[in-house]
């Protein structure tokens, strides 16, 4: 582990439904470590009690013990699933980091004049959460492609929450998610009658595949992505995870091809495979 903690079995805290002492959280932190790669320091103690007290009532179990029984046994392989989804941090929204998007359409707008041969377009958001940042790149390729039915356009948006994926695909949002959408991006979102949602057009729907992955398992992709999105993923592992990852996405992006990383990252000491160009925004060079 790239943590420590200092173990104190004894230490509780009063008032709580059930006991969480140090060992029982140092097992759930090796655990969702090993599964997903993400580093649970000794700070998230409590947040990891808040987020899996209610898998114990779901479950009918009486302690975190048993929890963790249950998870190293072969019947608790499908709670896995669950614990991810629990612990896994998903703050998105539309457009966020608008800088990317703005970039994204000016080099789909190259290649559309560059190339008009090549009429296809790859592009992979590799955390996509509940789906807006997915969206929010469908909405560009619309606008930045003048005759888009003519064109091969993919976006391949995956996560490991797969309560997130099911909203992802359902494309339904919040009425006041909409004031983050520019007004020249609007066509394709419609407005529900009956819930007010935000609820997105099949026109994007039909360009996006959504898909549950884990960043740290097998990937099934074997094209190159003229584009990816990794945003505020990384902050959550470890560098030589982070080392690891980085290496494994250069080799699915084209050589001059972009990467898009969160406002918190950096590639610096962590990848030499791509130059920085812009704010968060990098090239591959090899």
């Amino acid at each position: 582990m790239s943590f420590a903690l200092q173990l104190d079995e004894g230490k509780e805290h009063e008032g709580r439904e059930f006991t969480f002492n140090d060992r029982e959280f140092t097992f759930l932190a090796d655990f969702v470590n090993k599964q997903v790669g993400i580093v649970l320091s000794e700070q998230k103690k409590d947040m990891v009690y808040s987020r899996l007290v209610r898998r114990l009532r779901t479950l009918n179990l009486t302690s975190f013990s048993e929890y963790c029984a249950l998870l190293k046994s072969e019947e608790g392989k499908g709670e896995i699933v669950n614990l991810v989804n629990a612990i896994t941090t998903n703050l998105t929204k539309f457009f966020r980091e608008e800088h990317h998007f703005t970039h994204l359409e000016s080099i789909i707008s190259e290649l559309e004049v560059s190339n008009p041969k090549n009429k296809k377009l790859r592009i992979w958001s590799a955390a996509c959460s509940s789906g807006m940042e997915a969206y929010s790149i469908a909405m560009v390729v619309r606008r930045a492609i003048n005759n888009i039915s003519s064109w091969d356009a993919r976006i391949l948006a995956t996560d490991i929450d797969t309560n997130m994926l099911a909203m992802a695909r359902n494309g339904k949002y919040p009425l006041e998610q909409l004031d983050n959408i520019p007004a020249g991006y609007r066509d394709n979102i419609n407005i529900d009658d009956y819930s007010h949602d935000v609820v997105m057009a099949d026109e994007l729907k039909s360009i996006i595949a959504f898909k549950q992955l884990n960043l740290l398992e097998f990937w099934p992709m074997s094209g190159l992505f003229d584009a990816v999105f990794c945003r505020n993923v990384v902050i959550y592992f470890d560098k030589e995870t982070q080392k690891k990852l980085f290496e494994r996405m250069a080799g699915l992006i084209k050589v001059g091809g972009w990467l898009y990383i969160g406002h918190s990252e950096s590639l610096h000491n962590i990848s030499d495979r791509f130059e920085l160009i812009g704010r968060t925004i990098y090239r591959k060079k090899r």
